[in-house]
Formats: structure tokens, C-alpha cells, sequence
């Protein structure tokens, strides 16, 4: 089997590691890093639940190579808090009861990110298209969305 070694900076620390070539960056961050809050739901793109940020790019990590993210810096869900203080994102899915089960939820949360970084004011519309690639099972999306513009208006100052 054929390893490389790659290095990246993942939630704002470098981290340098040997990895085989078919490792998935999912897998790299769950068990090499131990960073599990990145969760695989169906290792097809399909669910978004894997999804972190790649160079402020949401990706869905389950069909990306470890090695493609050398020199990359990646931010997972468990780098949005700092300082000891919750991110708004995670404010606003507290506040606005955006979860049920939380499986989704890291992924919901990391595109949301993105979403909010590009676009600091979306309208309805593009919350629900910024969000189209995650799915969930439990909400109904309705108060996801209403977190989303929370953590958007918060953000605004």
C-alpha cells in the first residue's frame, strides 16, 4: 500500500500525518485526528452530514482523499467555538431549535458557515439553497432556516 505525507492545518493547528492513498479525508479527520464530530452518514455526497470547511469551501469530506487535502487548511465543527464561546451558528441552532437527533447537524452547521462567510445577509431562499446538499430527517428545515438568519443577524453586529 503506498502512504503519503501530508500536512494541514485543521481548526487552526498544523497537523502532519502518513496516510495510505484511498484514506478519506472523513476517515483522516474521525480517526486519525480523533475530530469525530464530523459524522459519515452515506459515503455518496447524498447527505451532507460530513461536510467541513476546505480553504472556506464547504465540502462533503466523504469523497475526498486525505492526500487532496495536503496544504489545505480544513475547519470542522469542533473549531467553531472559540475562546470558550459558542460560534453563532451554534447559538442560533440552540436558540431556534435547528436539531432533534444532531446527526446532521455538524454538516448543517459547516455549510452554514460557508454559506454565511460568502453571503452575510441571504434571504430565505438562499439559506434553503445553501443548505440543499444537507439533508434531514428529523426538523422539517424550518427552524434550521430560522437559526441561519439568527446566526446571520448576529453576525452583523
Amino acid at each position: 500500500m503506498s502512504t503519503h505525507h501530508i500536512q494541514v492545518k485543521v481548526n487552526g493547528a498544523v497537523k502532519a500525518a502518513e496516510v495510505e492513498s484511498r484514506l478519506l479525508l472523513v476517515h483522516f479527520l474521525r480517526e486519525s485526528l480523533n475530530l469525530t464530530g464530523t459524522h459519515i452518514g452515506c459515503d455518496t455526497t447524498s447527505c451532507g452530514a460530513c461536510t467541513v470547511l476546505w480553504n472556506g469551501r464547504a465540502v462533503k469530506s466523504c469523497t475526498l482523499f486525505a492526500v487532496q487535502a495536503d496544504g489545505a487548511e480544513l475547519r470542522t465543527v469542533e473549531g467553531l467555538a472559540q475562546d470558550g464561546k459558542l460560534h453563532p451558528i451554534q447559538v442560533g441552532f440552540h436558540e431556534k431549535h435547528g436539531l432533534q437527533c444532531g446527526f446532521c447537524t455538524p454538516g448543517m452547521m459547516m455549510a452554514s458557515v460557508a454559506l454565511l462567510e460568502a453571503n452575510p445577509k441571504p434571504t430565505e431562499d438562499e439559506i434553503r439553497w445553501g443548505l440543499s446538499g444537507n439533508l434531514c430527517r428529523c426538523t422539517g428545515y424550518v427552524n434550521i432556516v430560522k437559526a441561519v438568519q439568527q446566526a446571520a443577524e448576529q453576525m452583523q453586529g
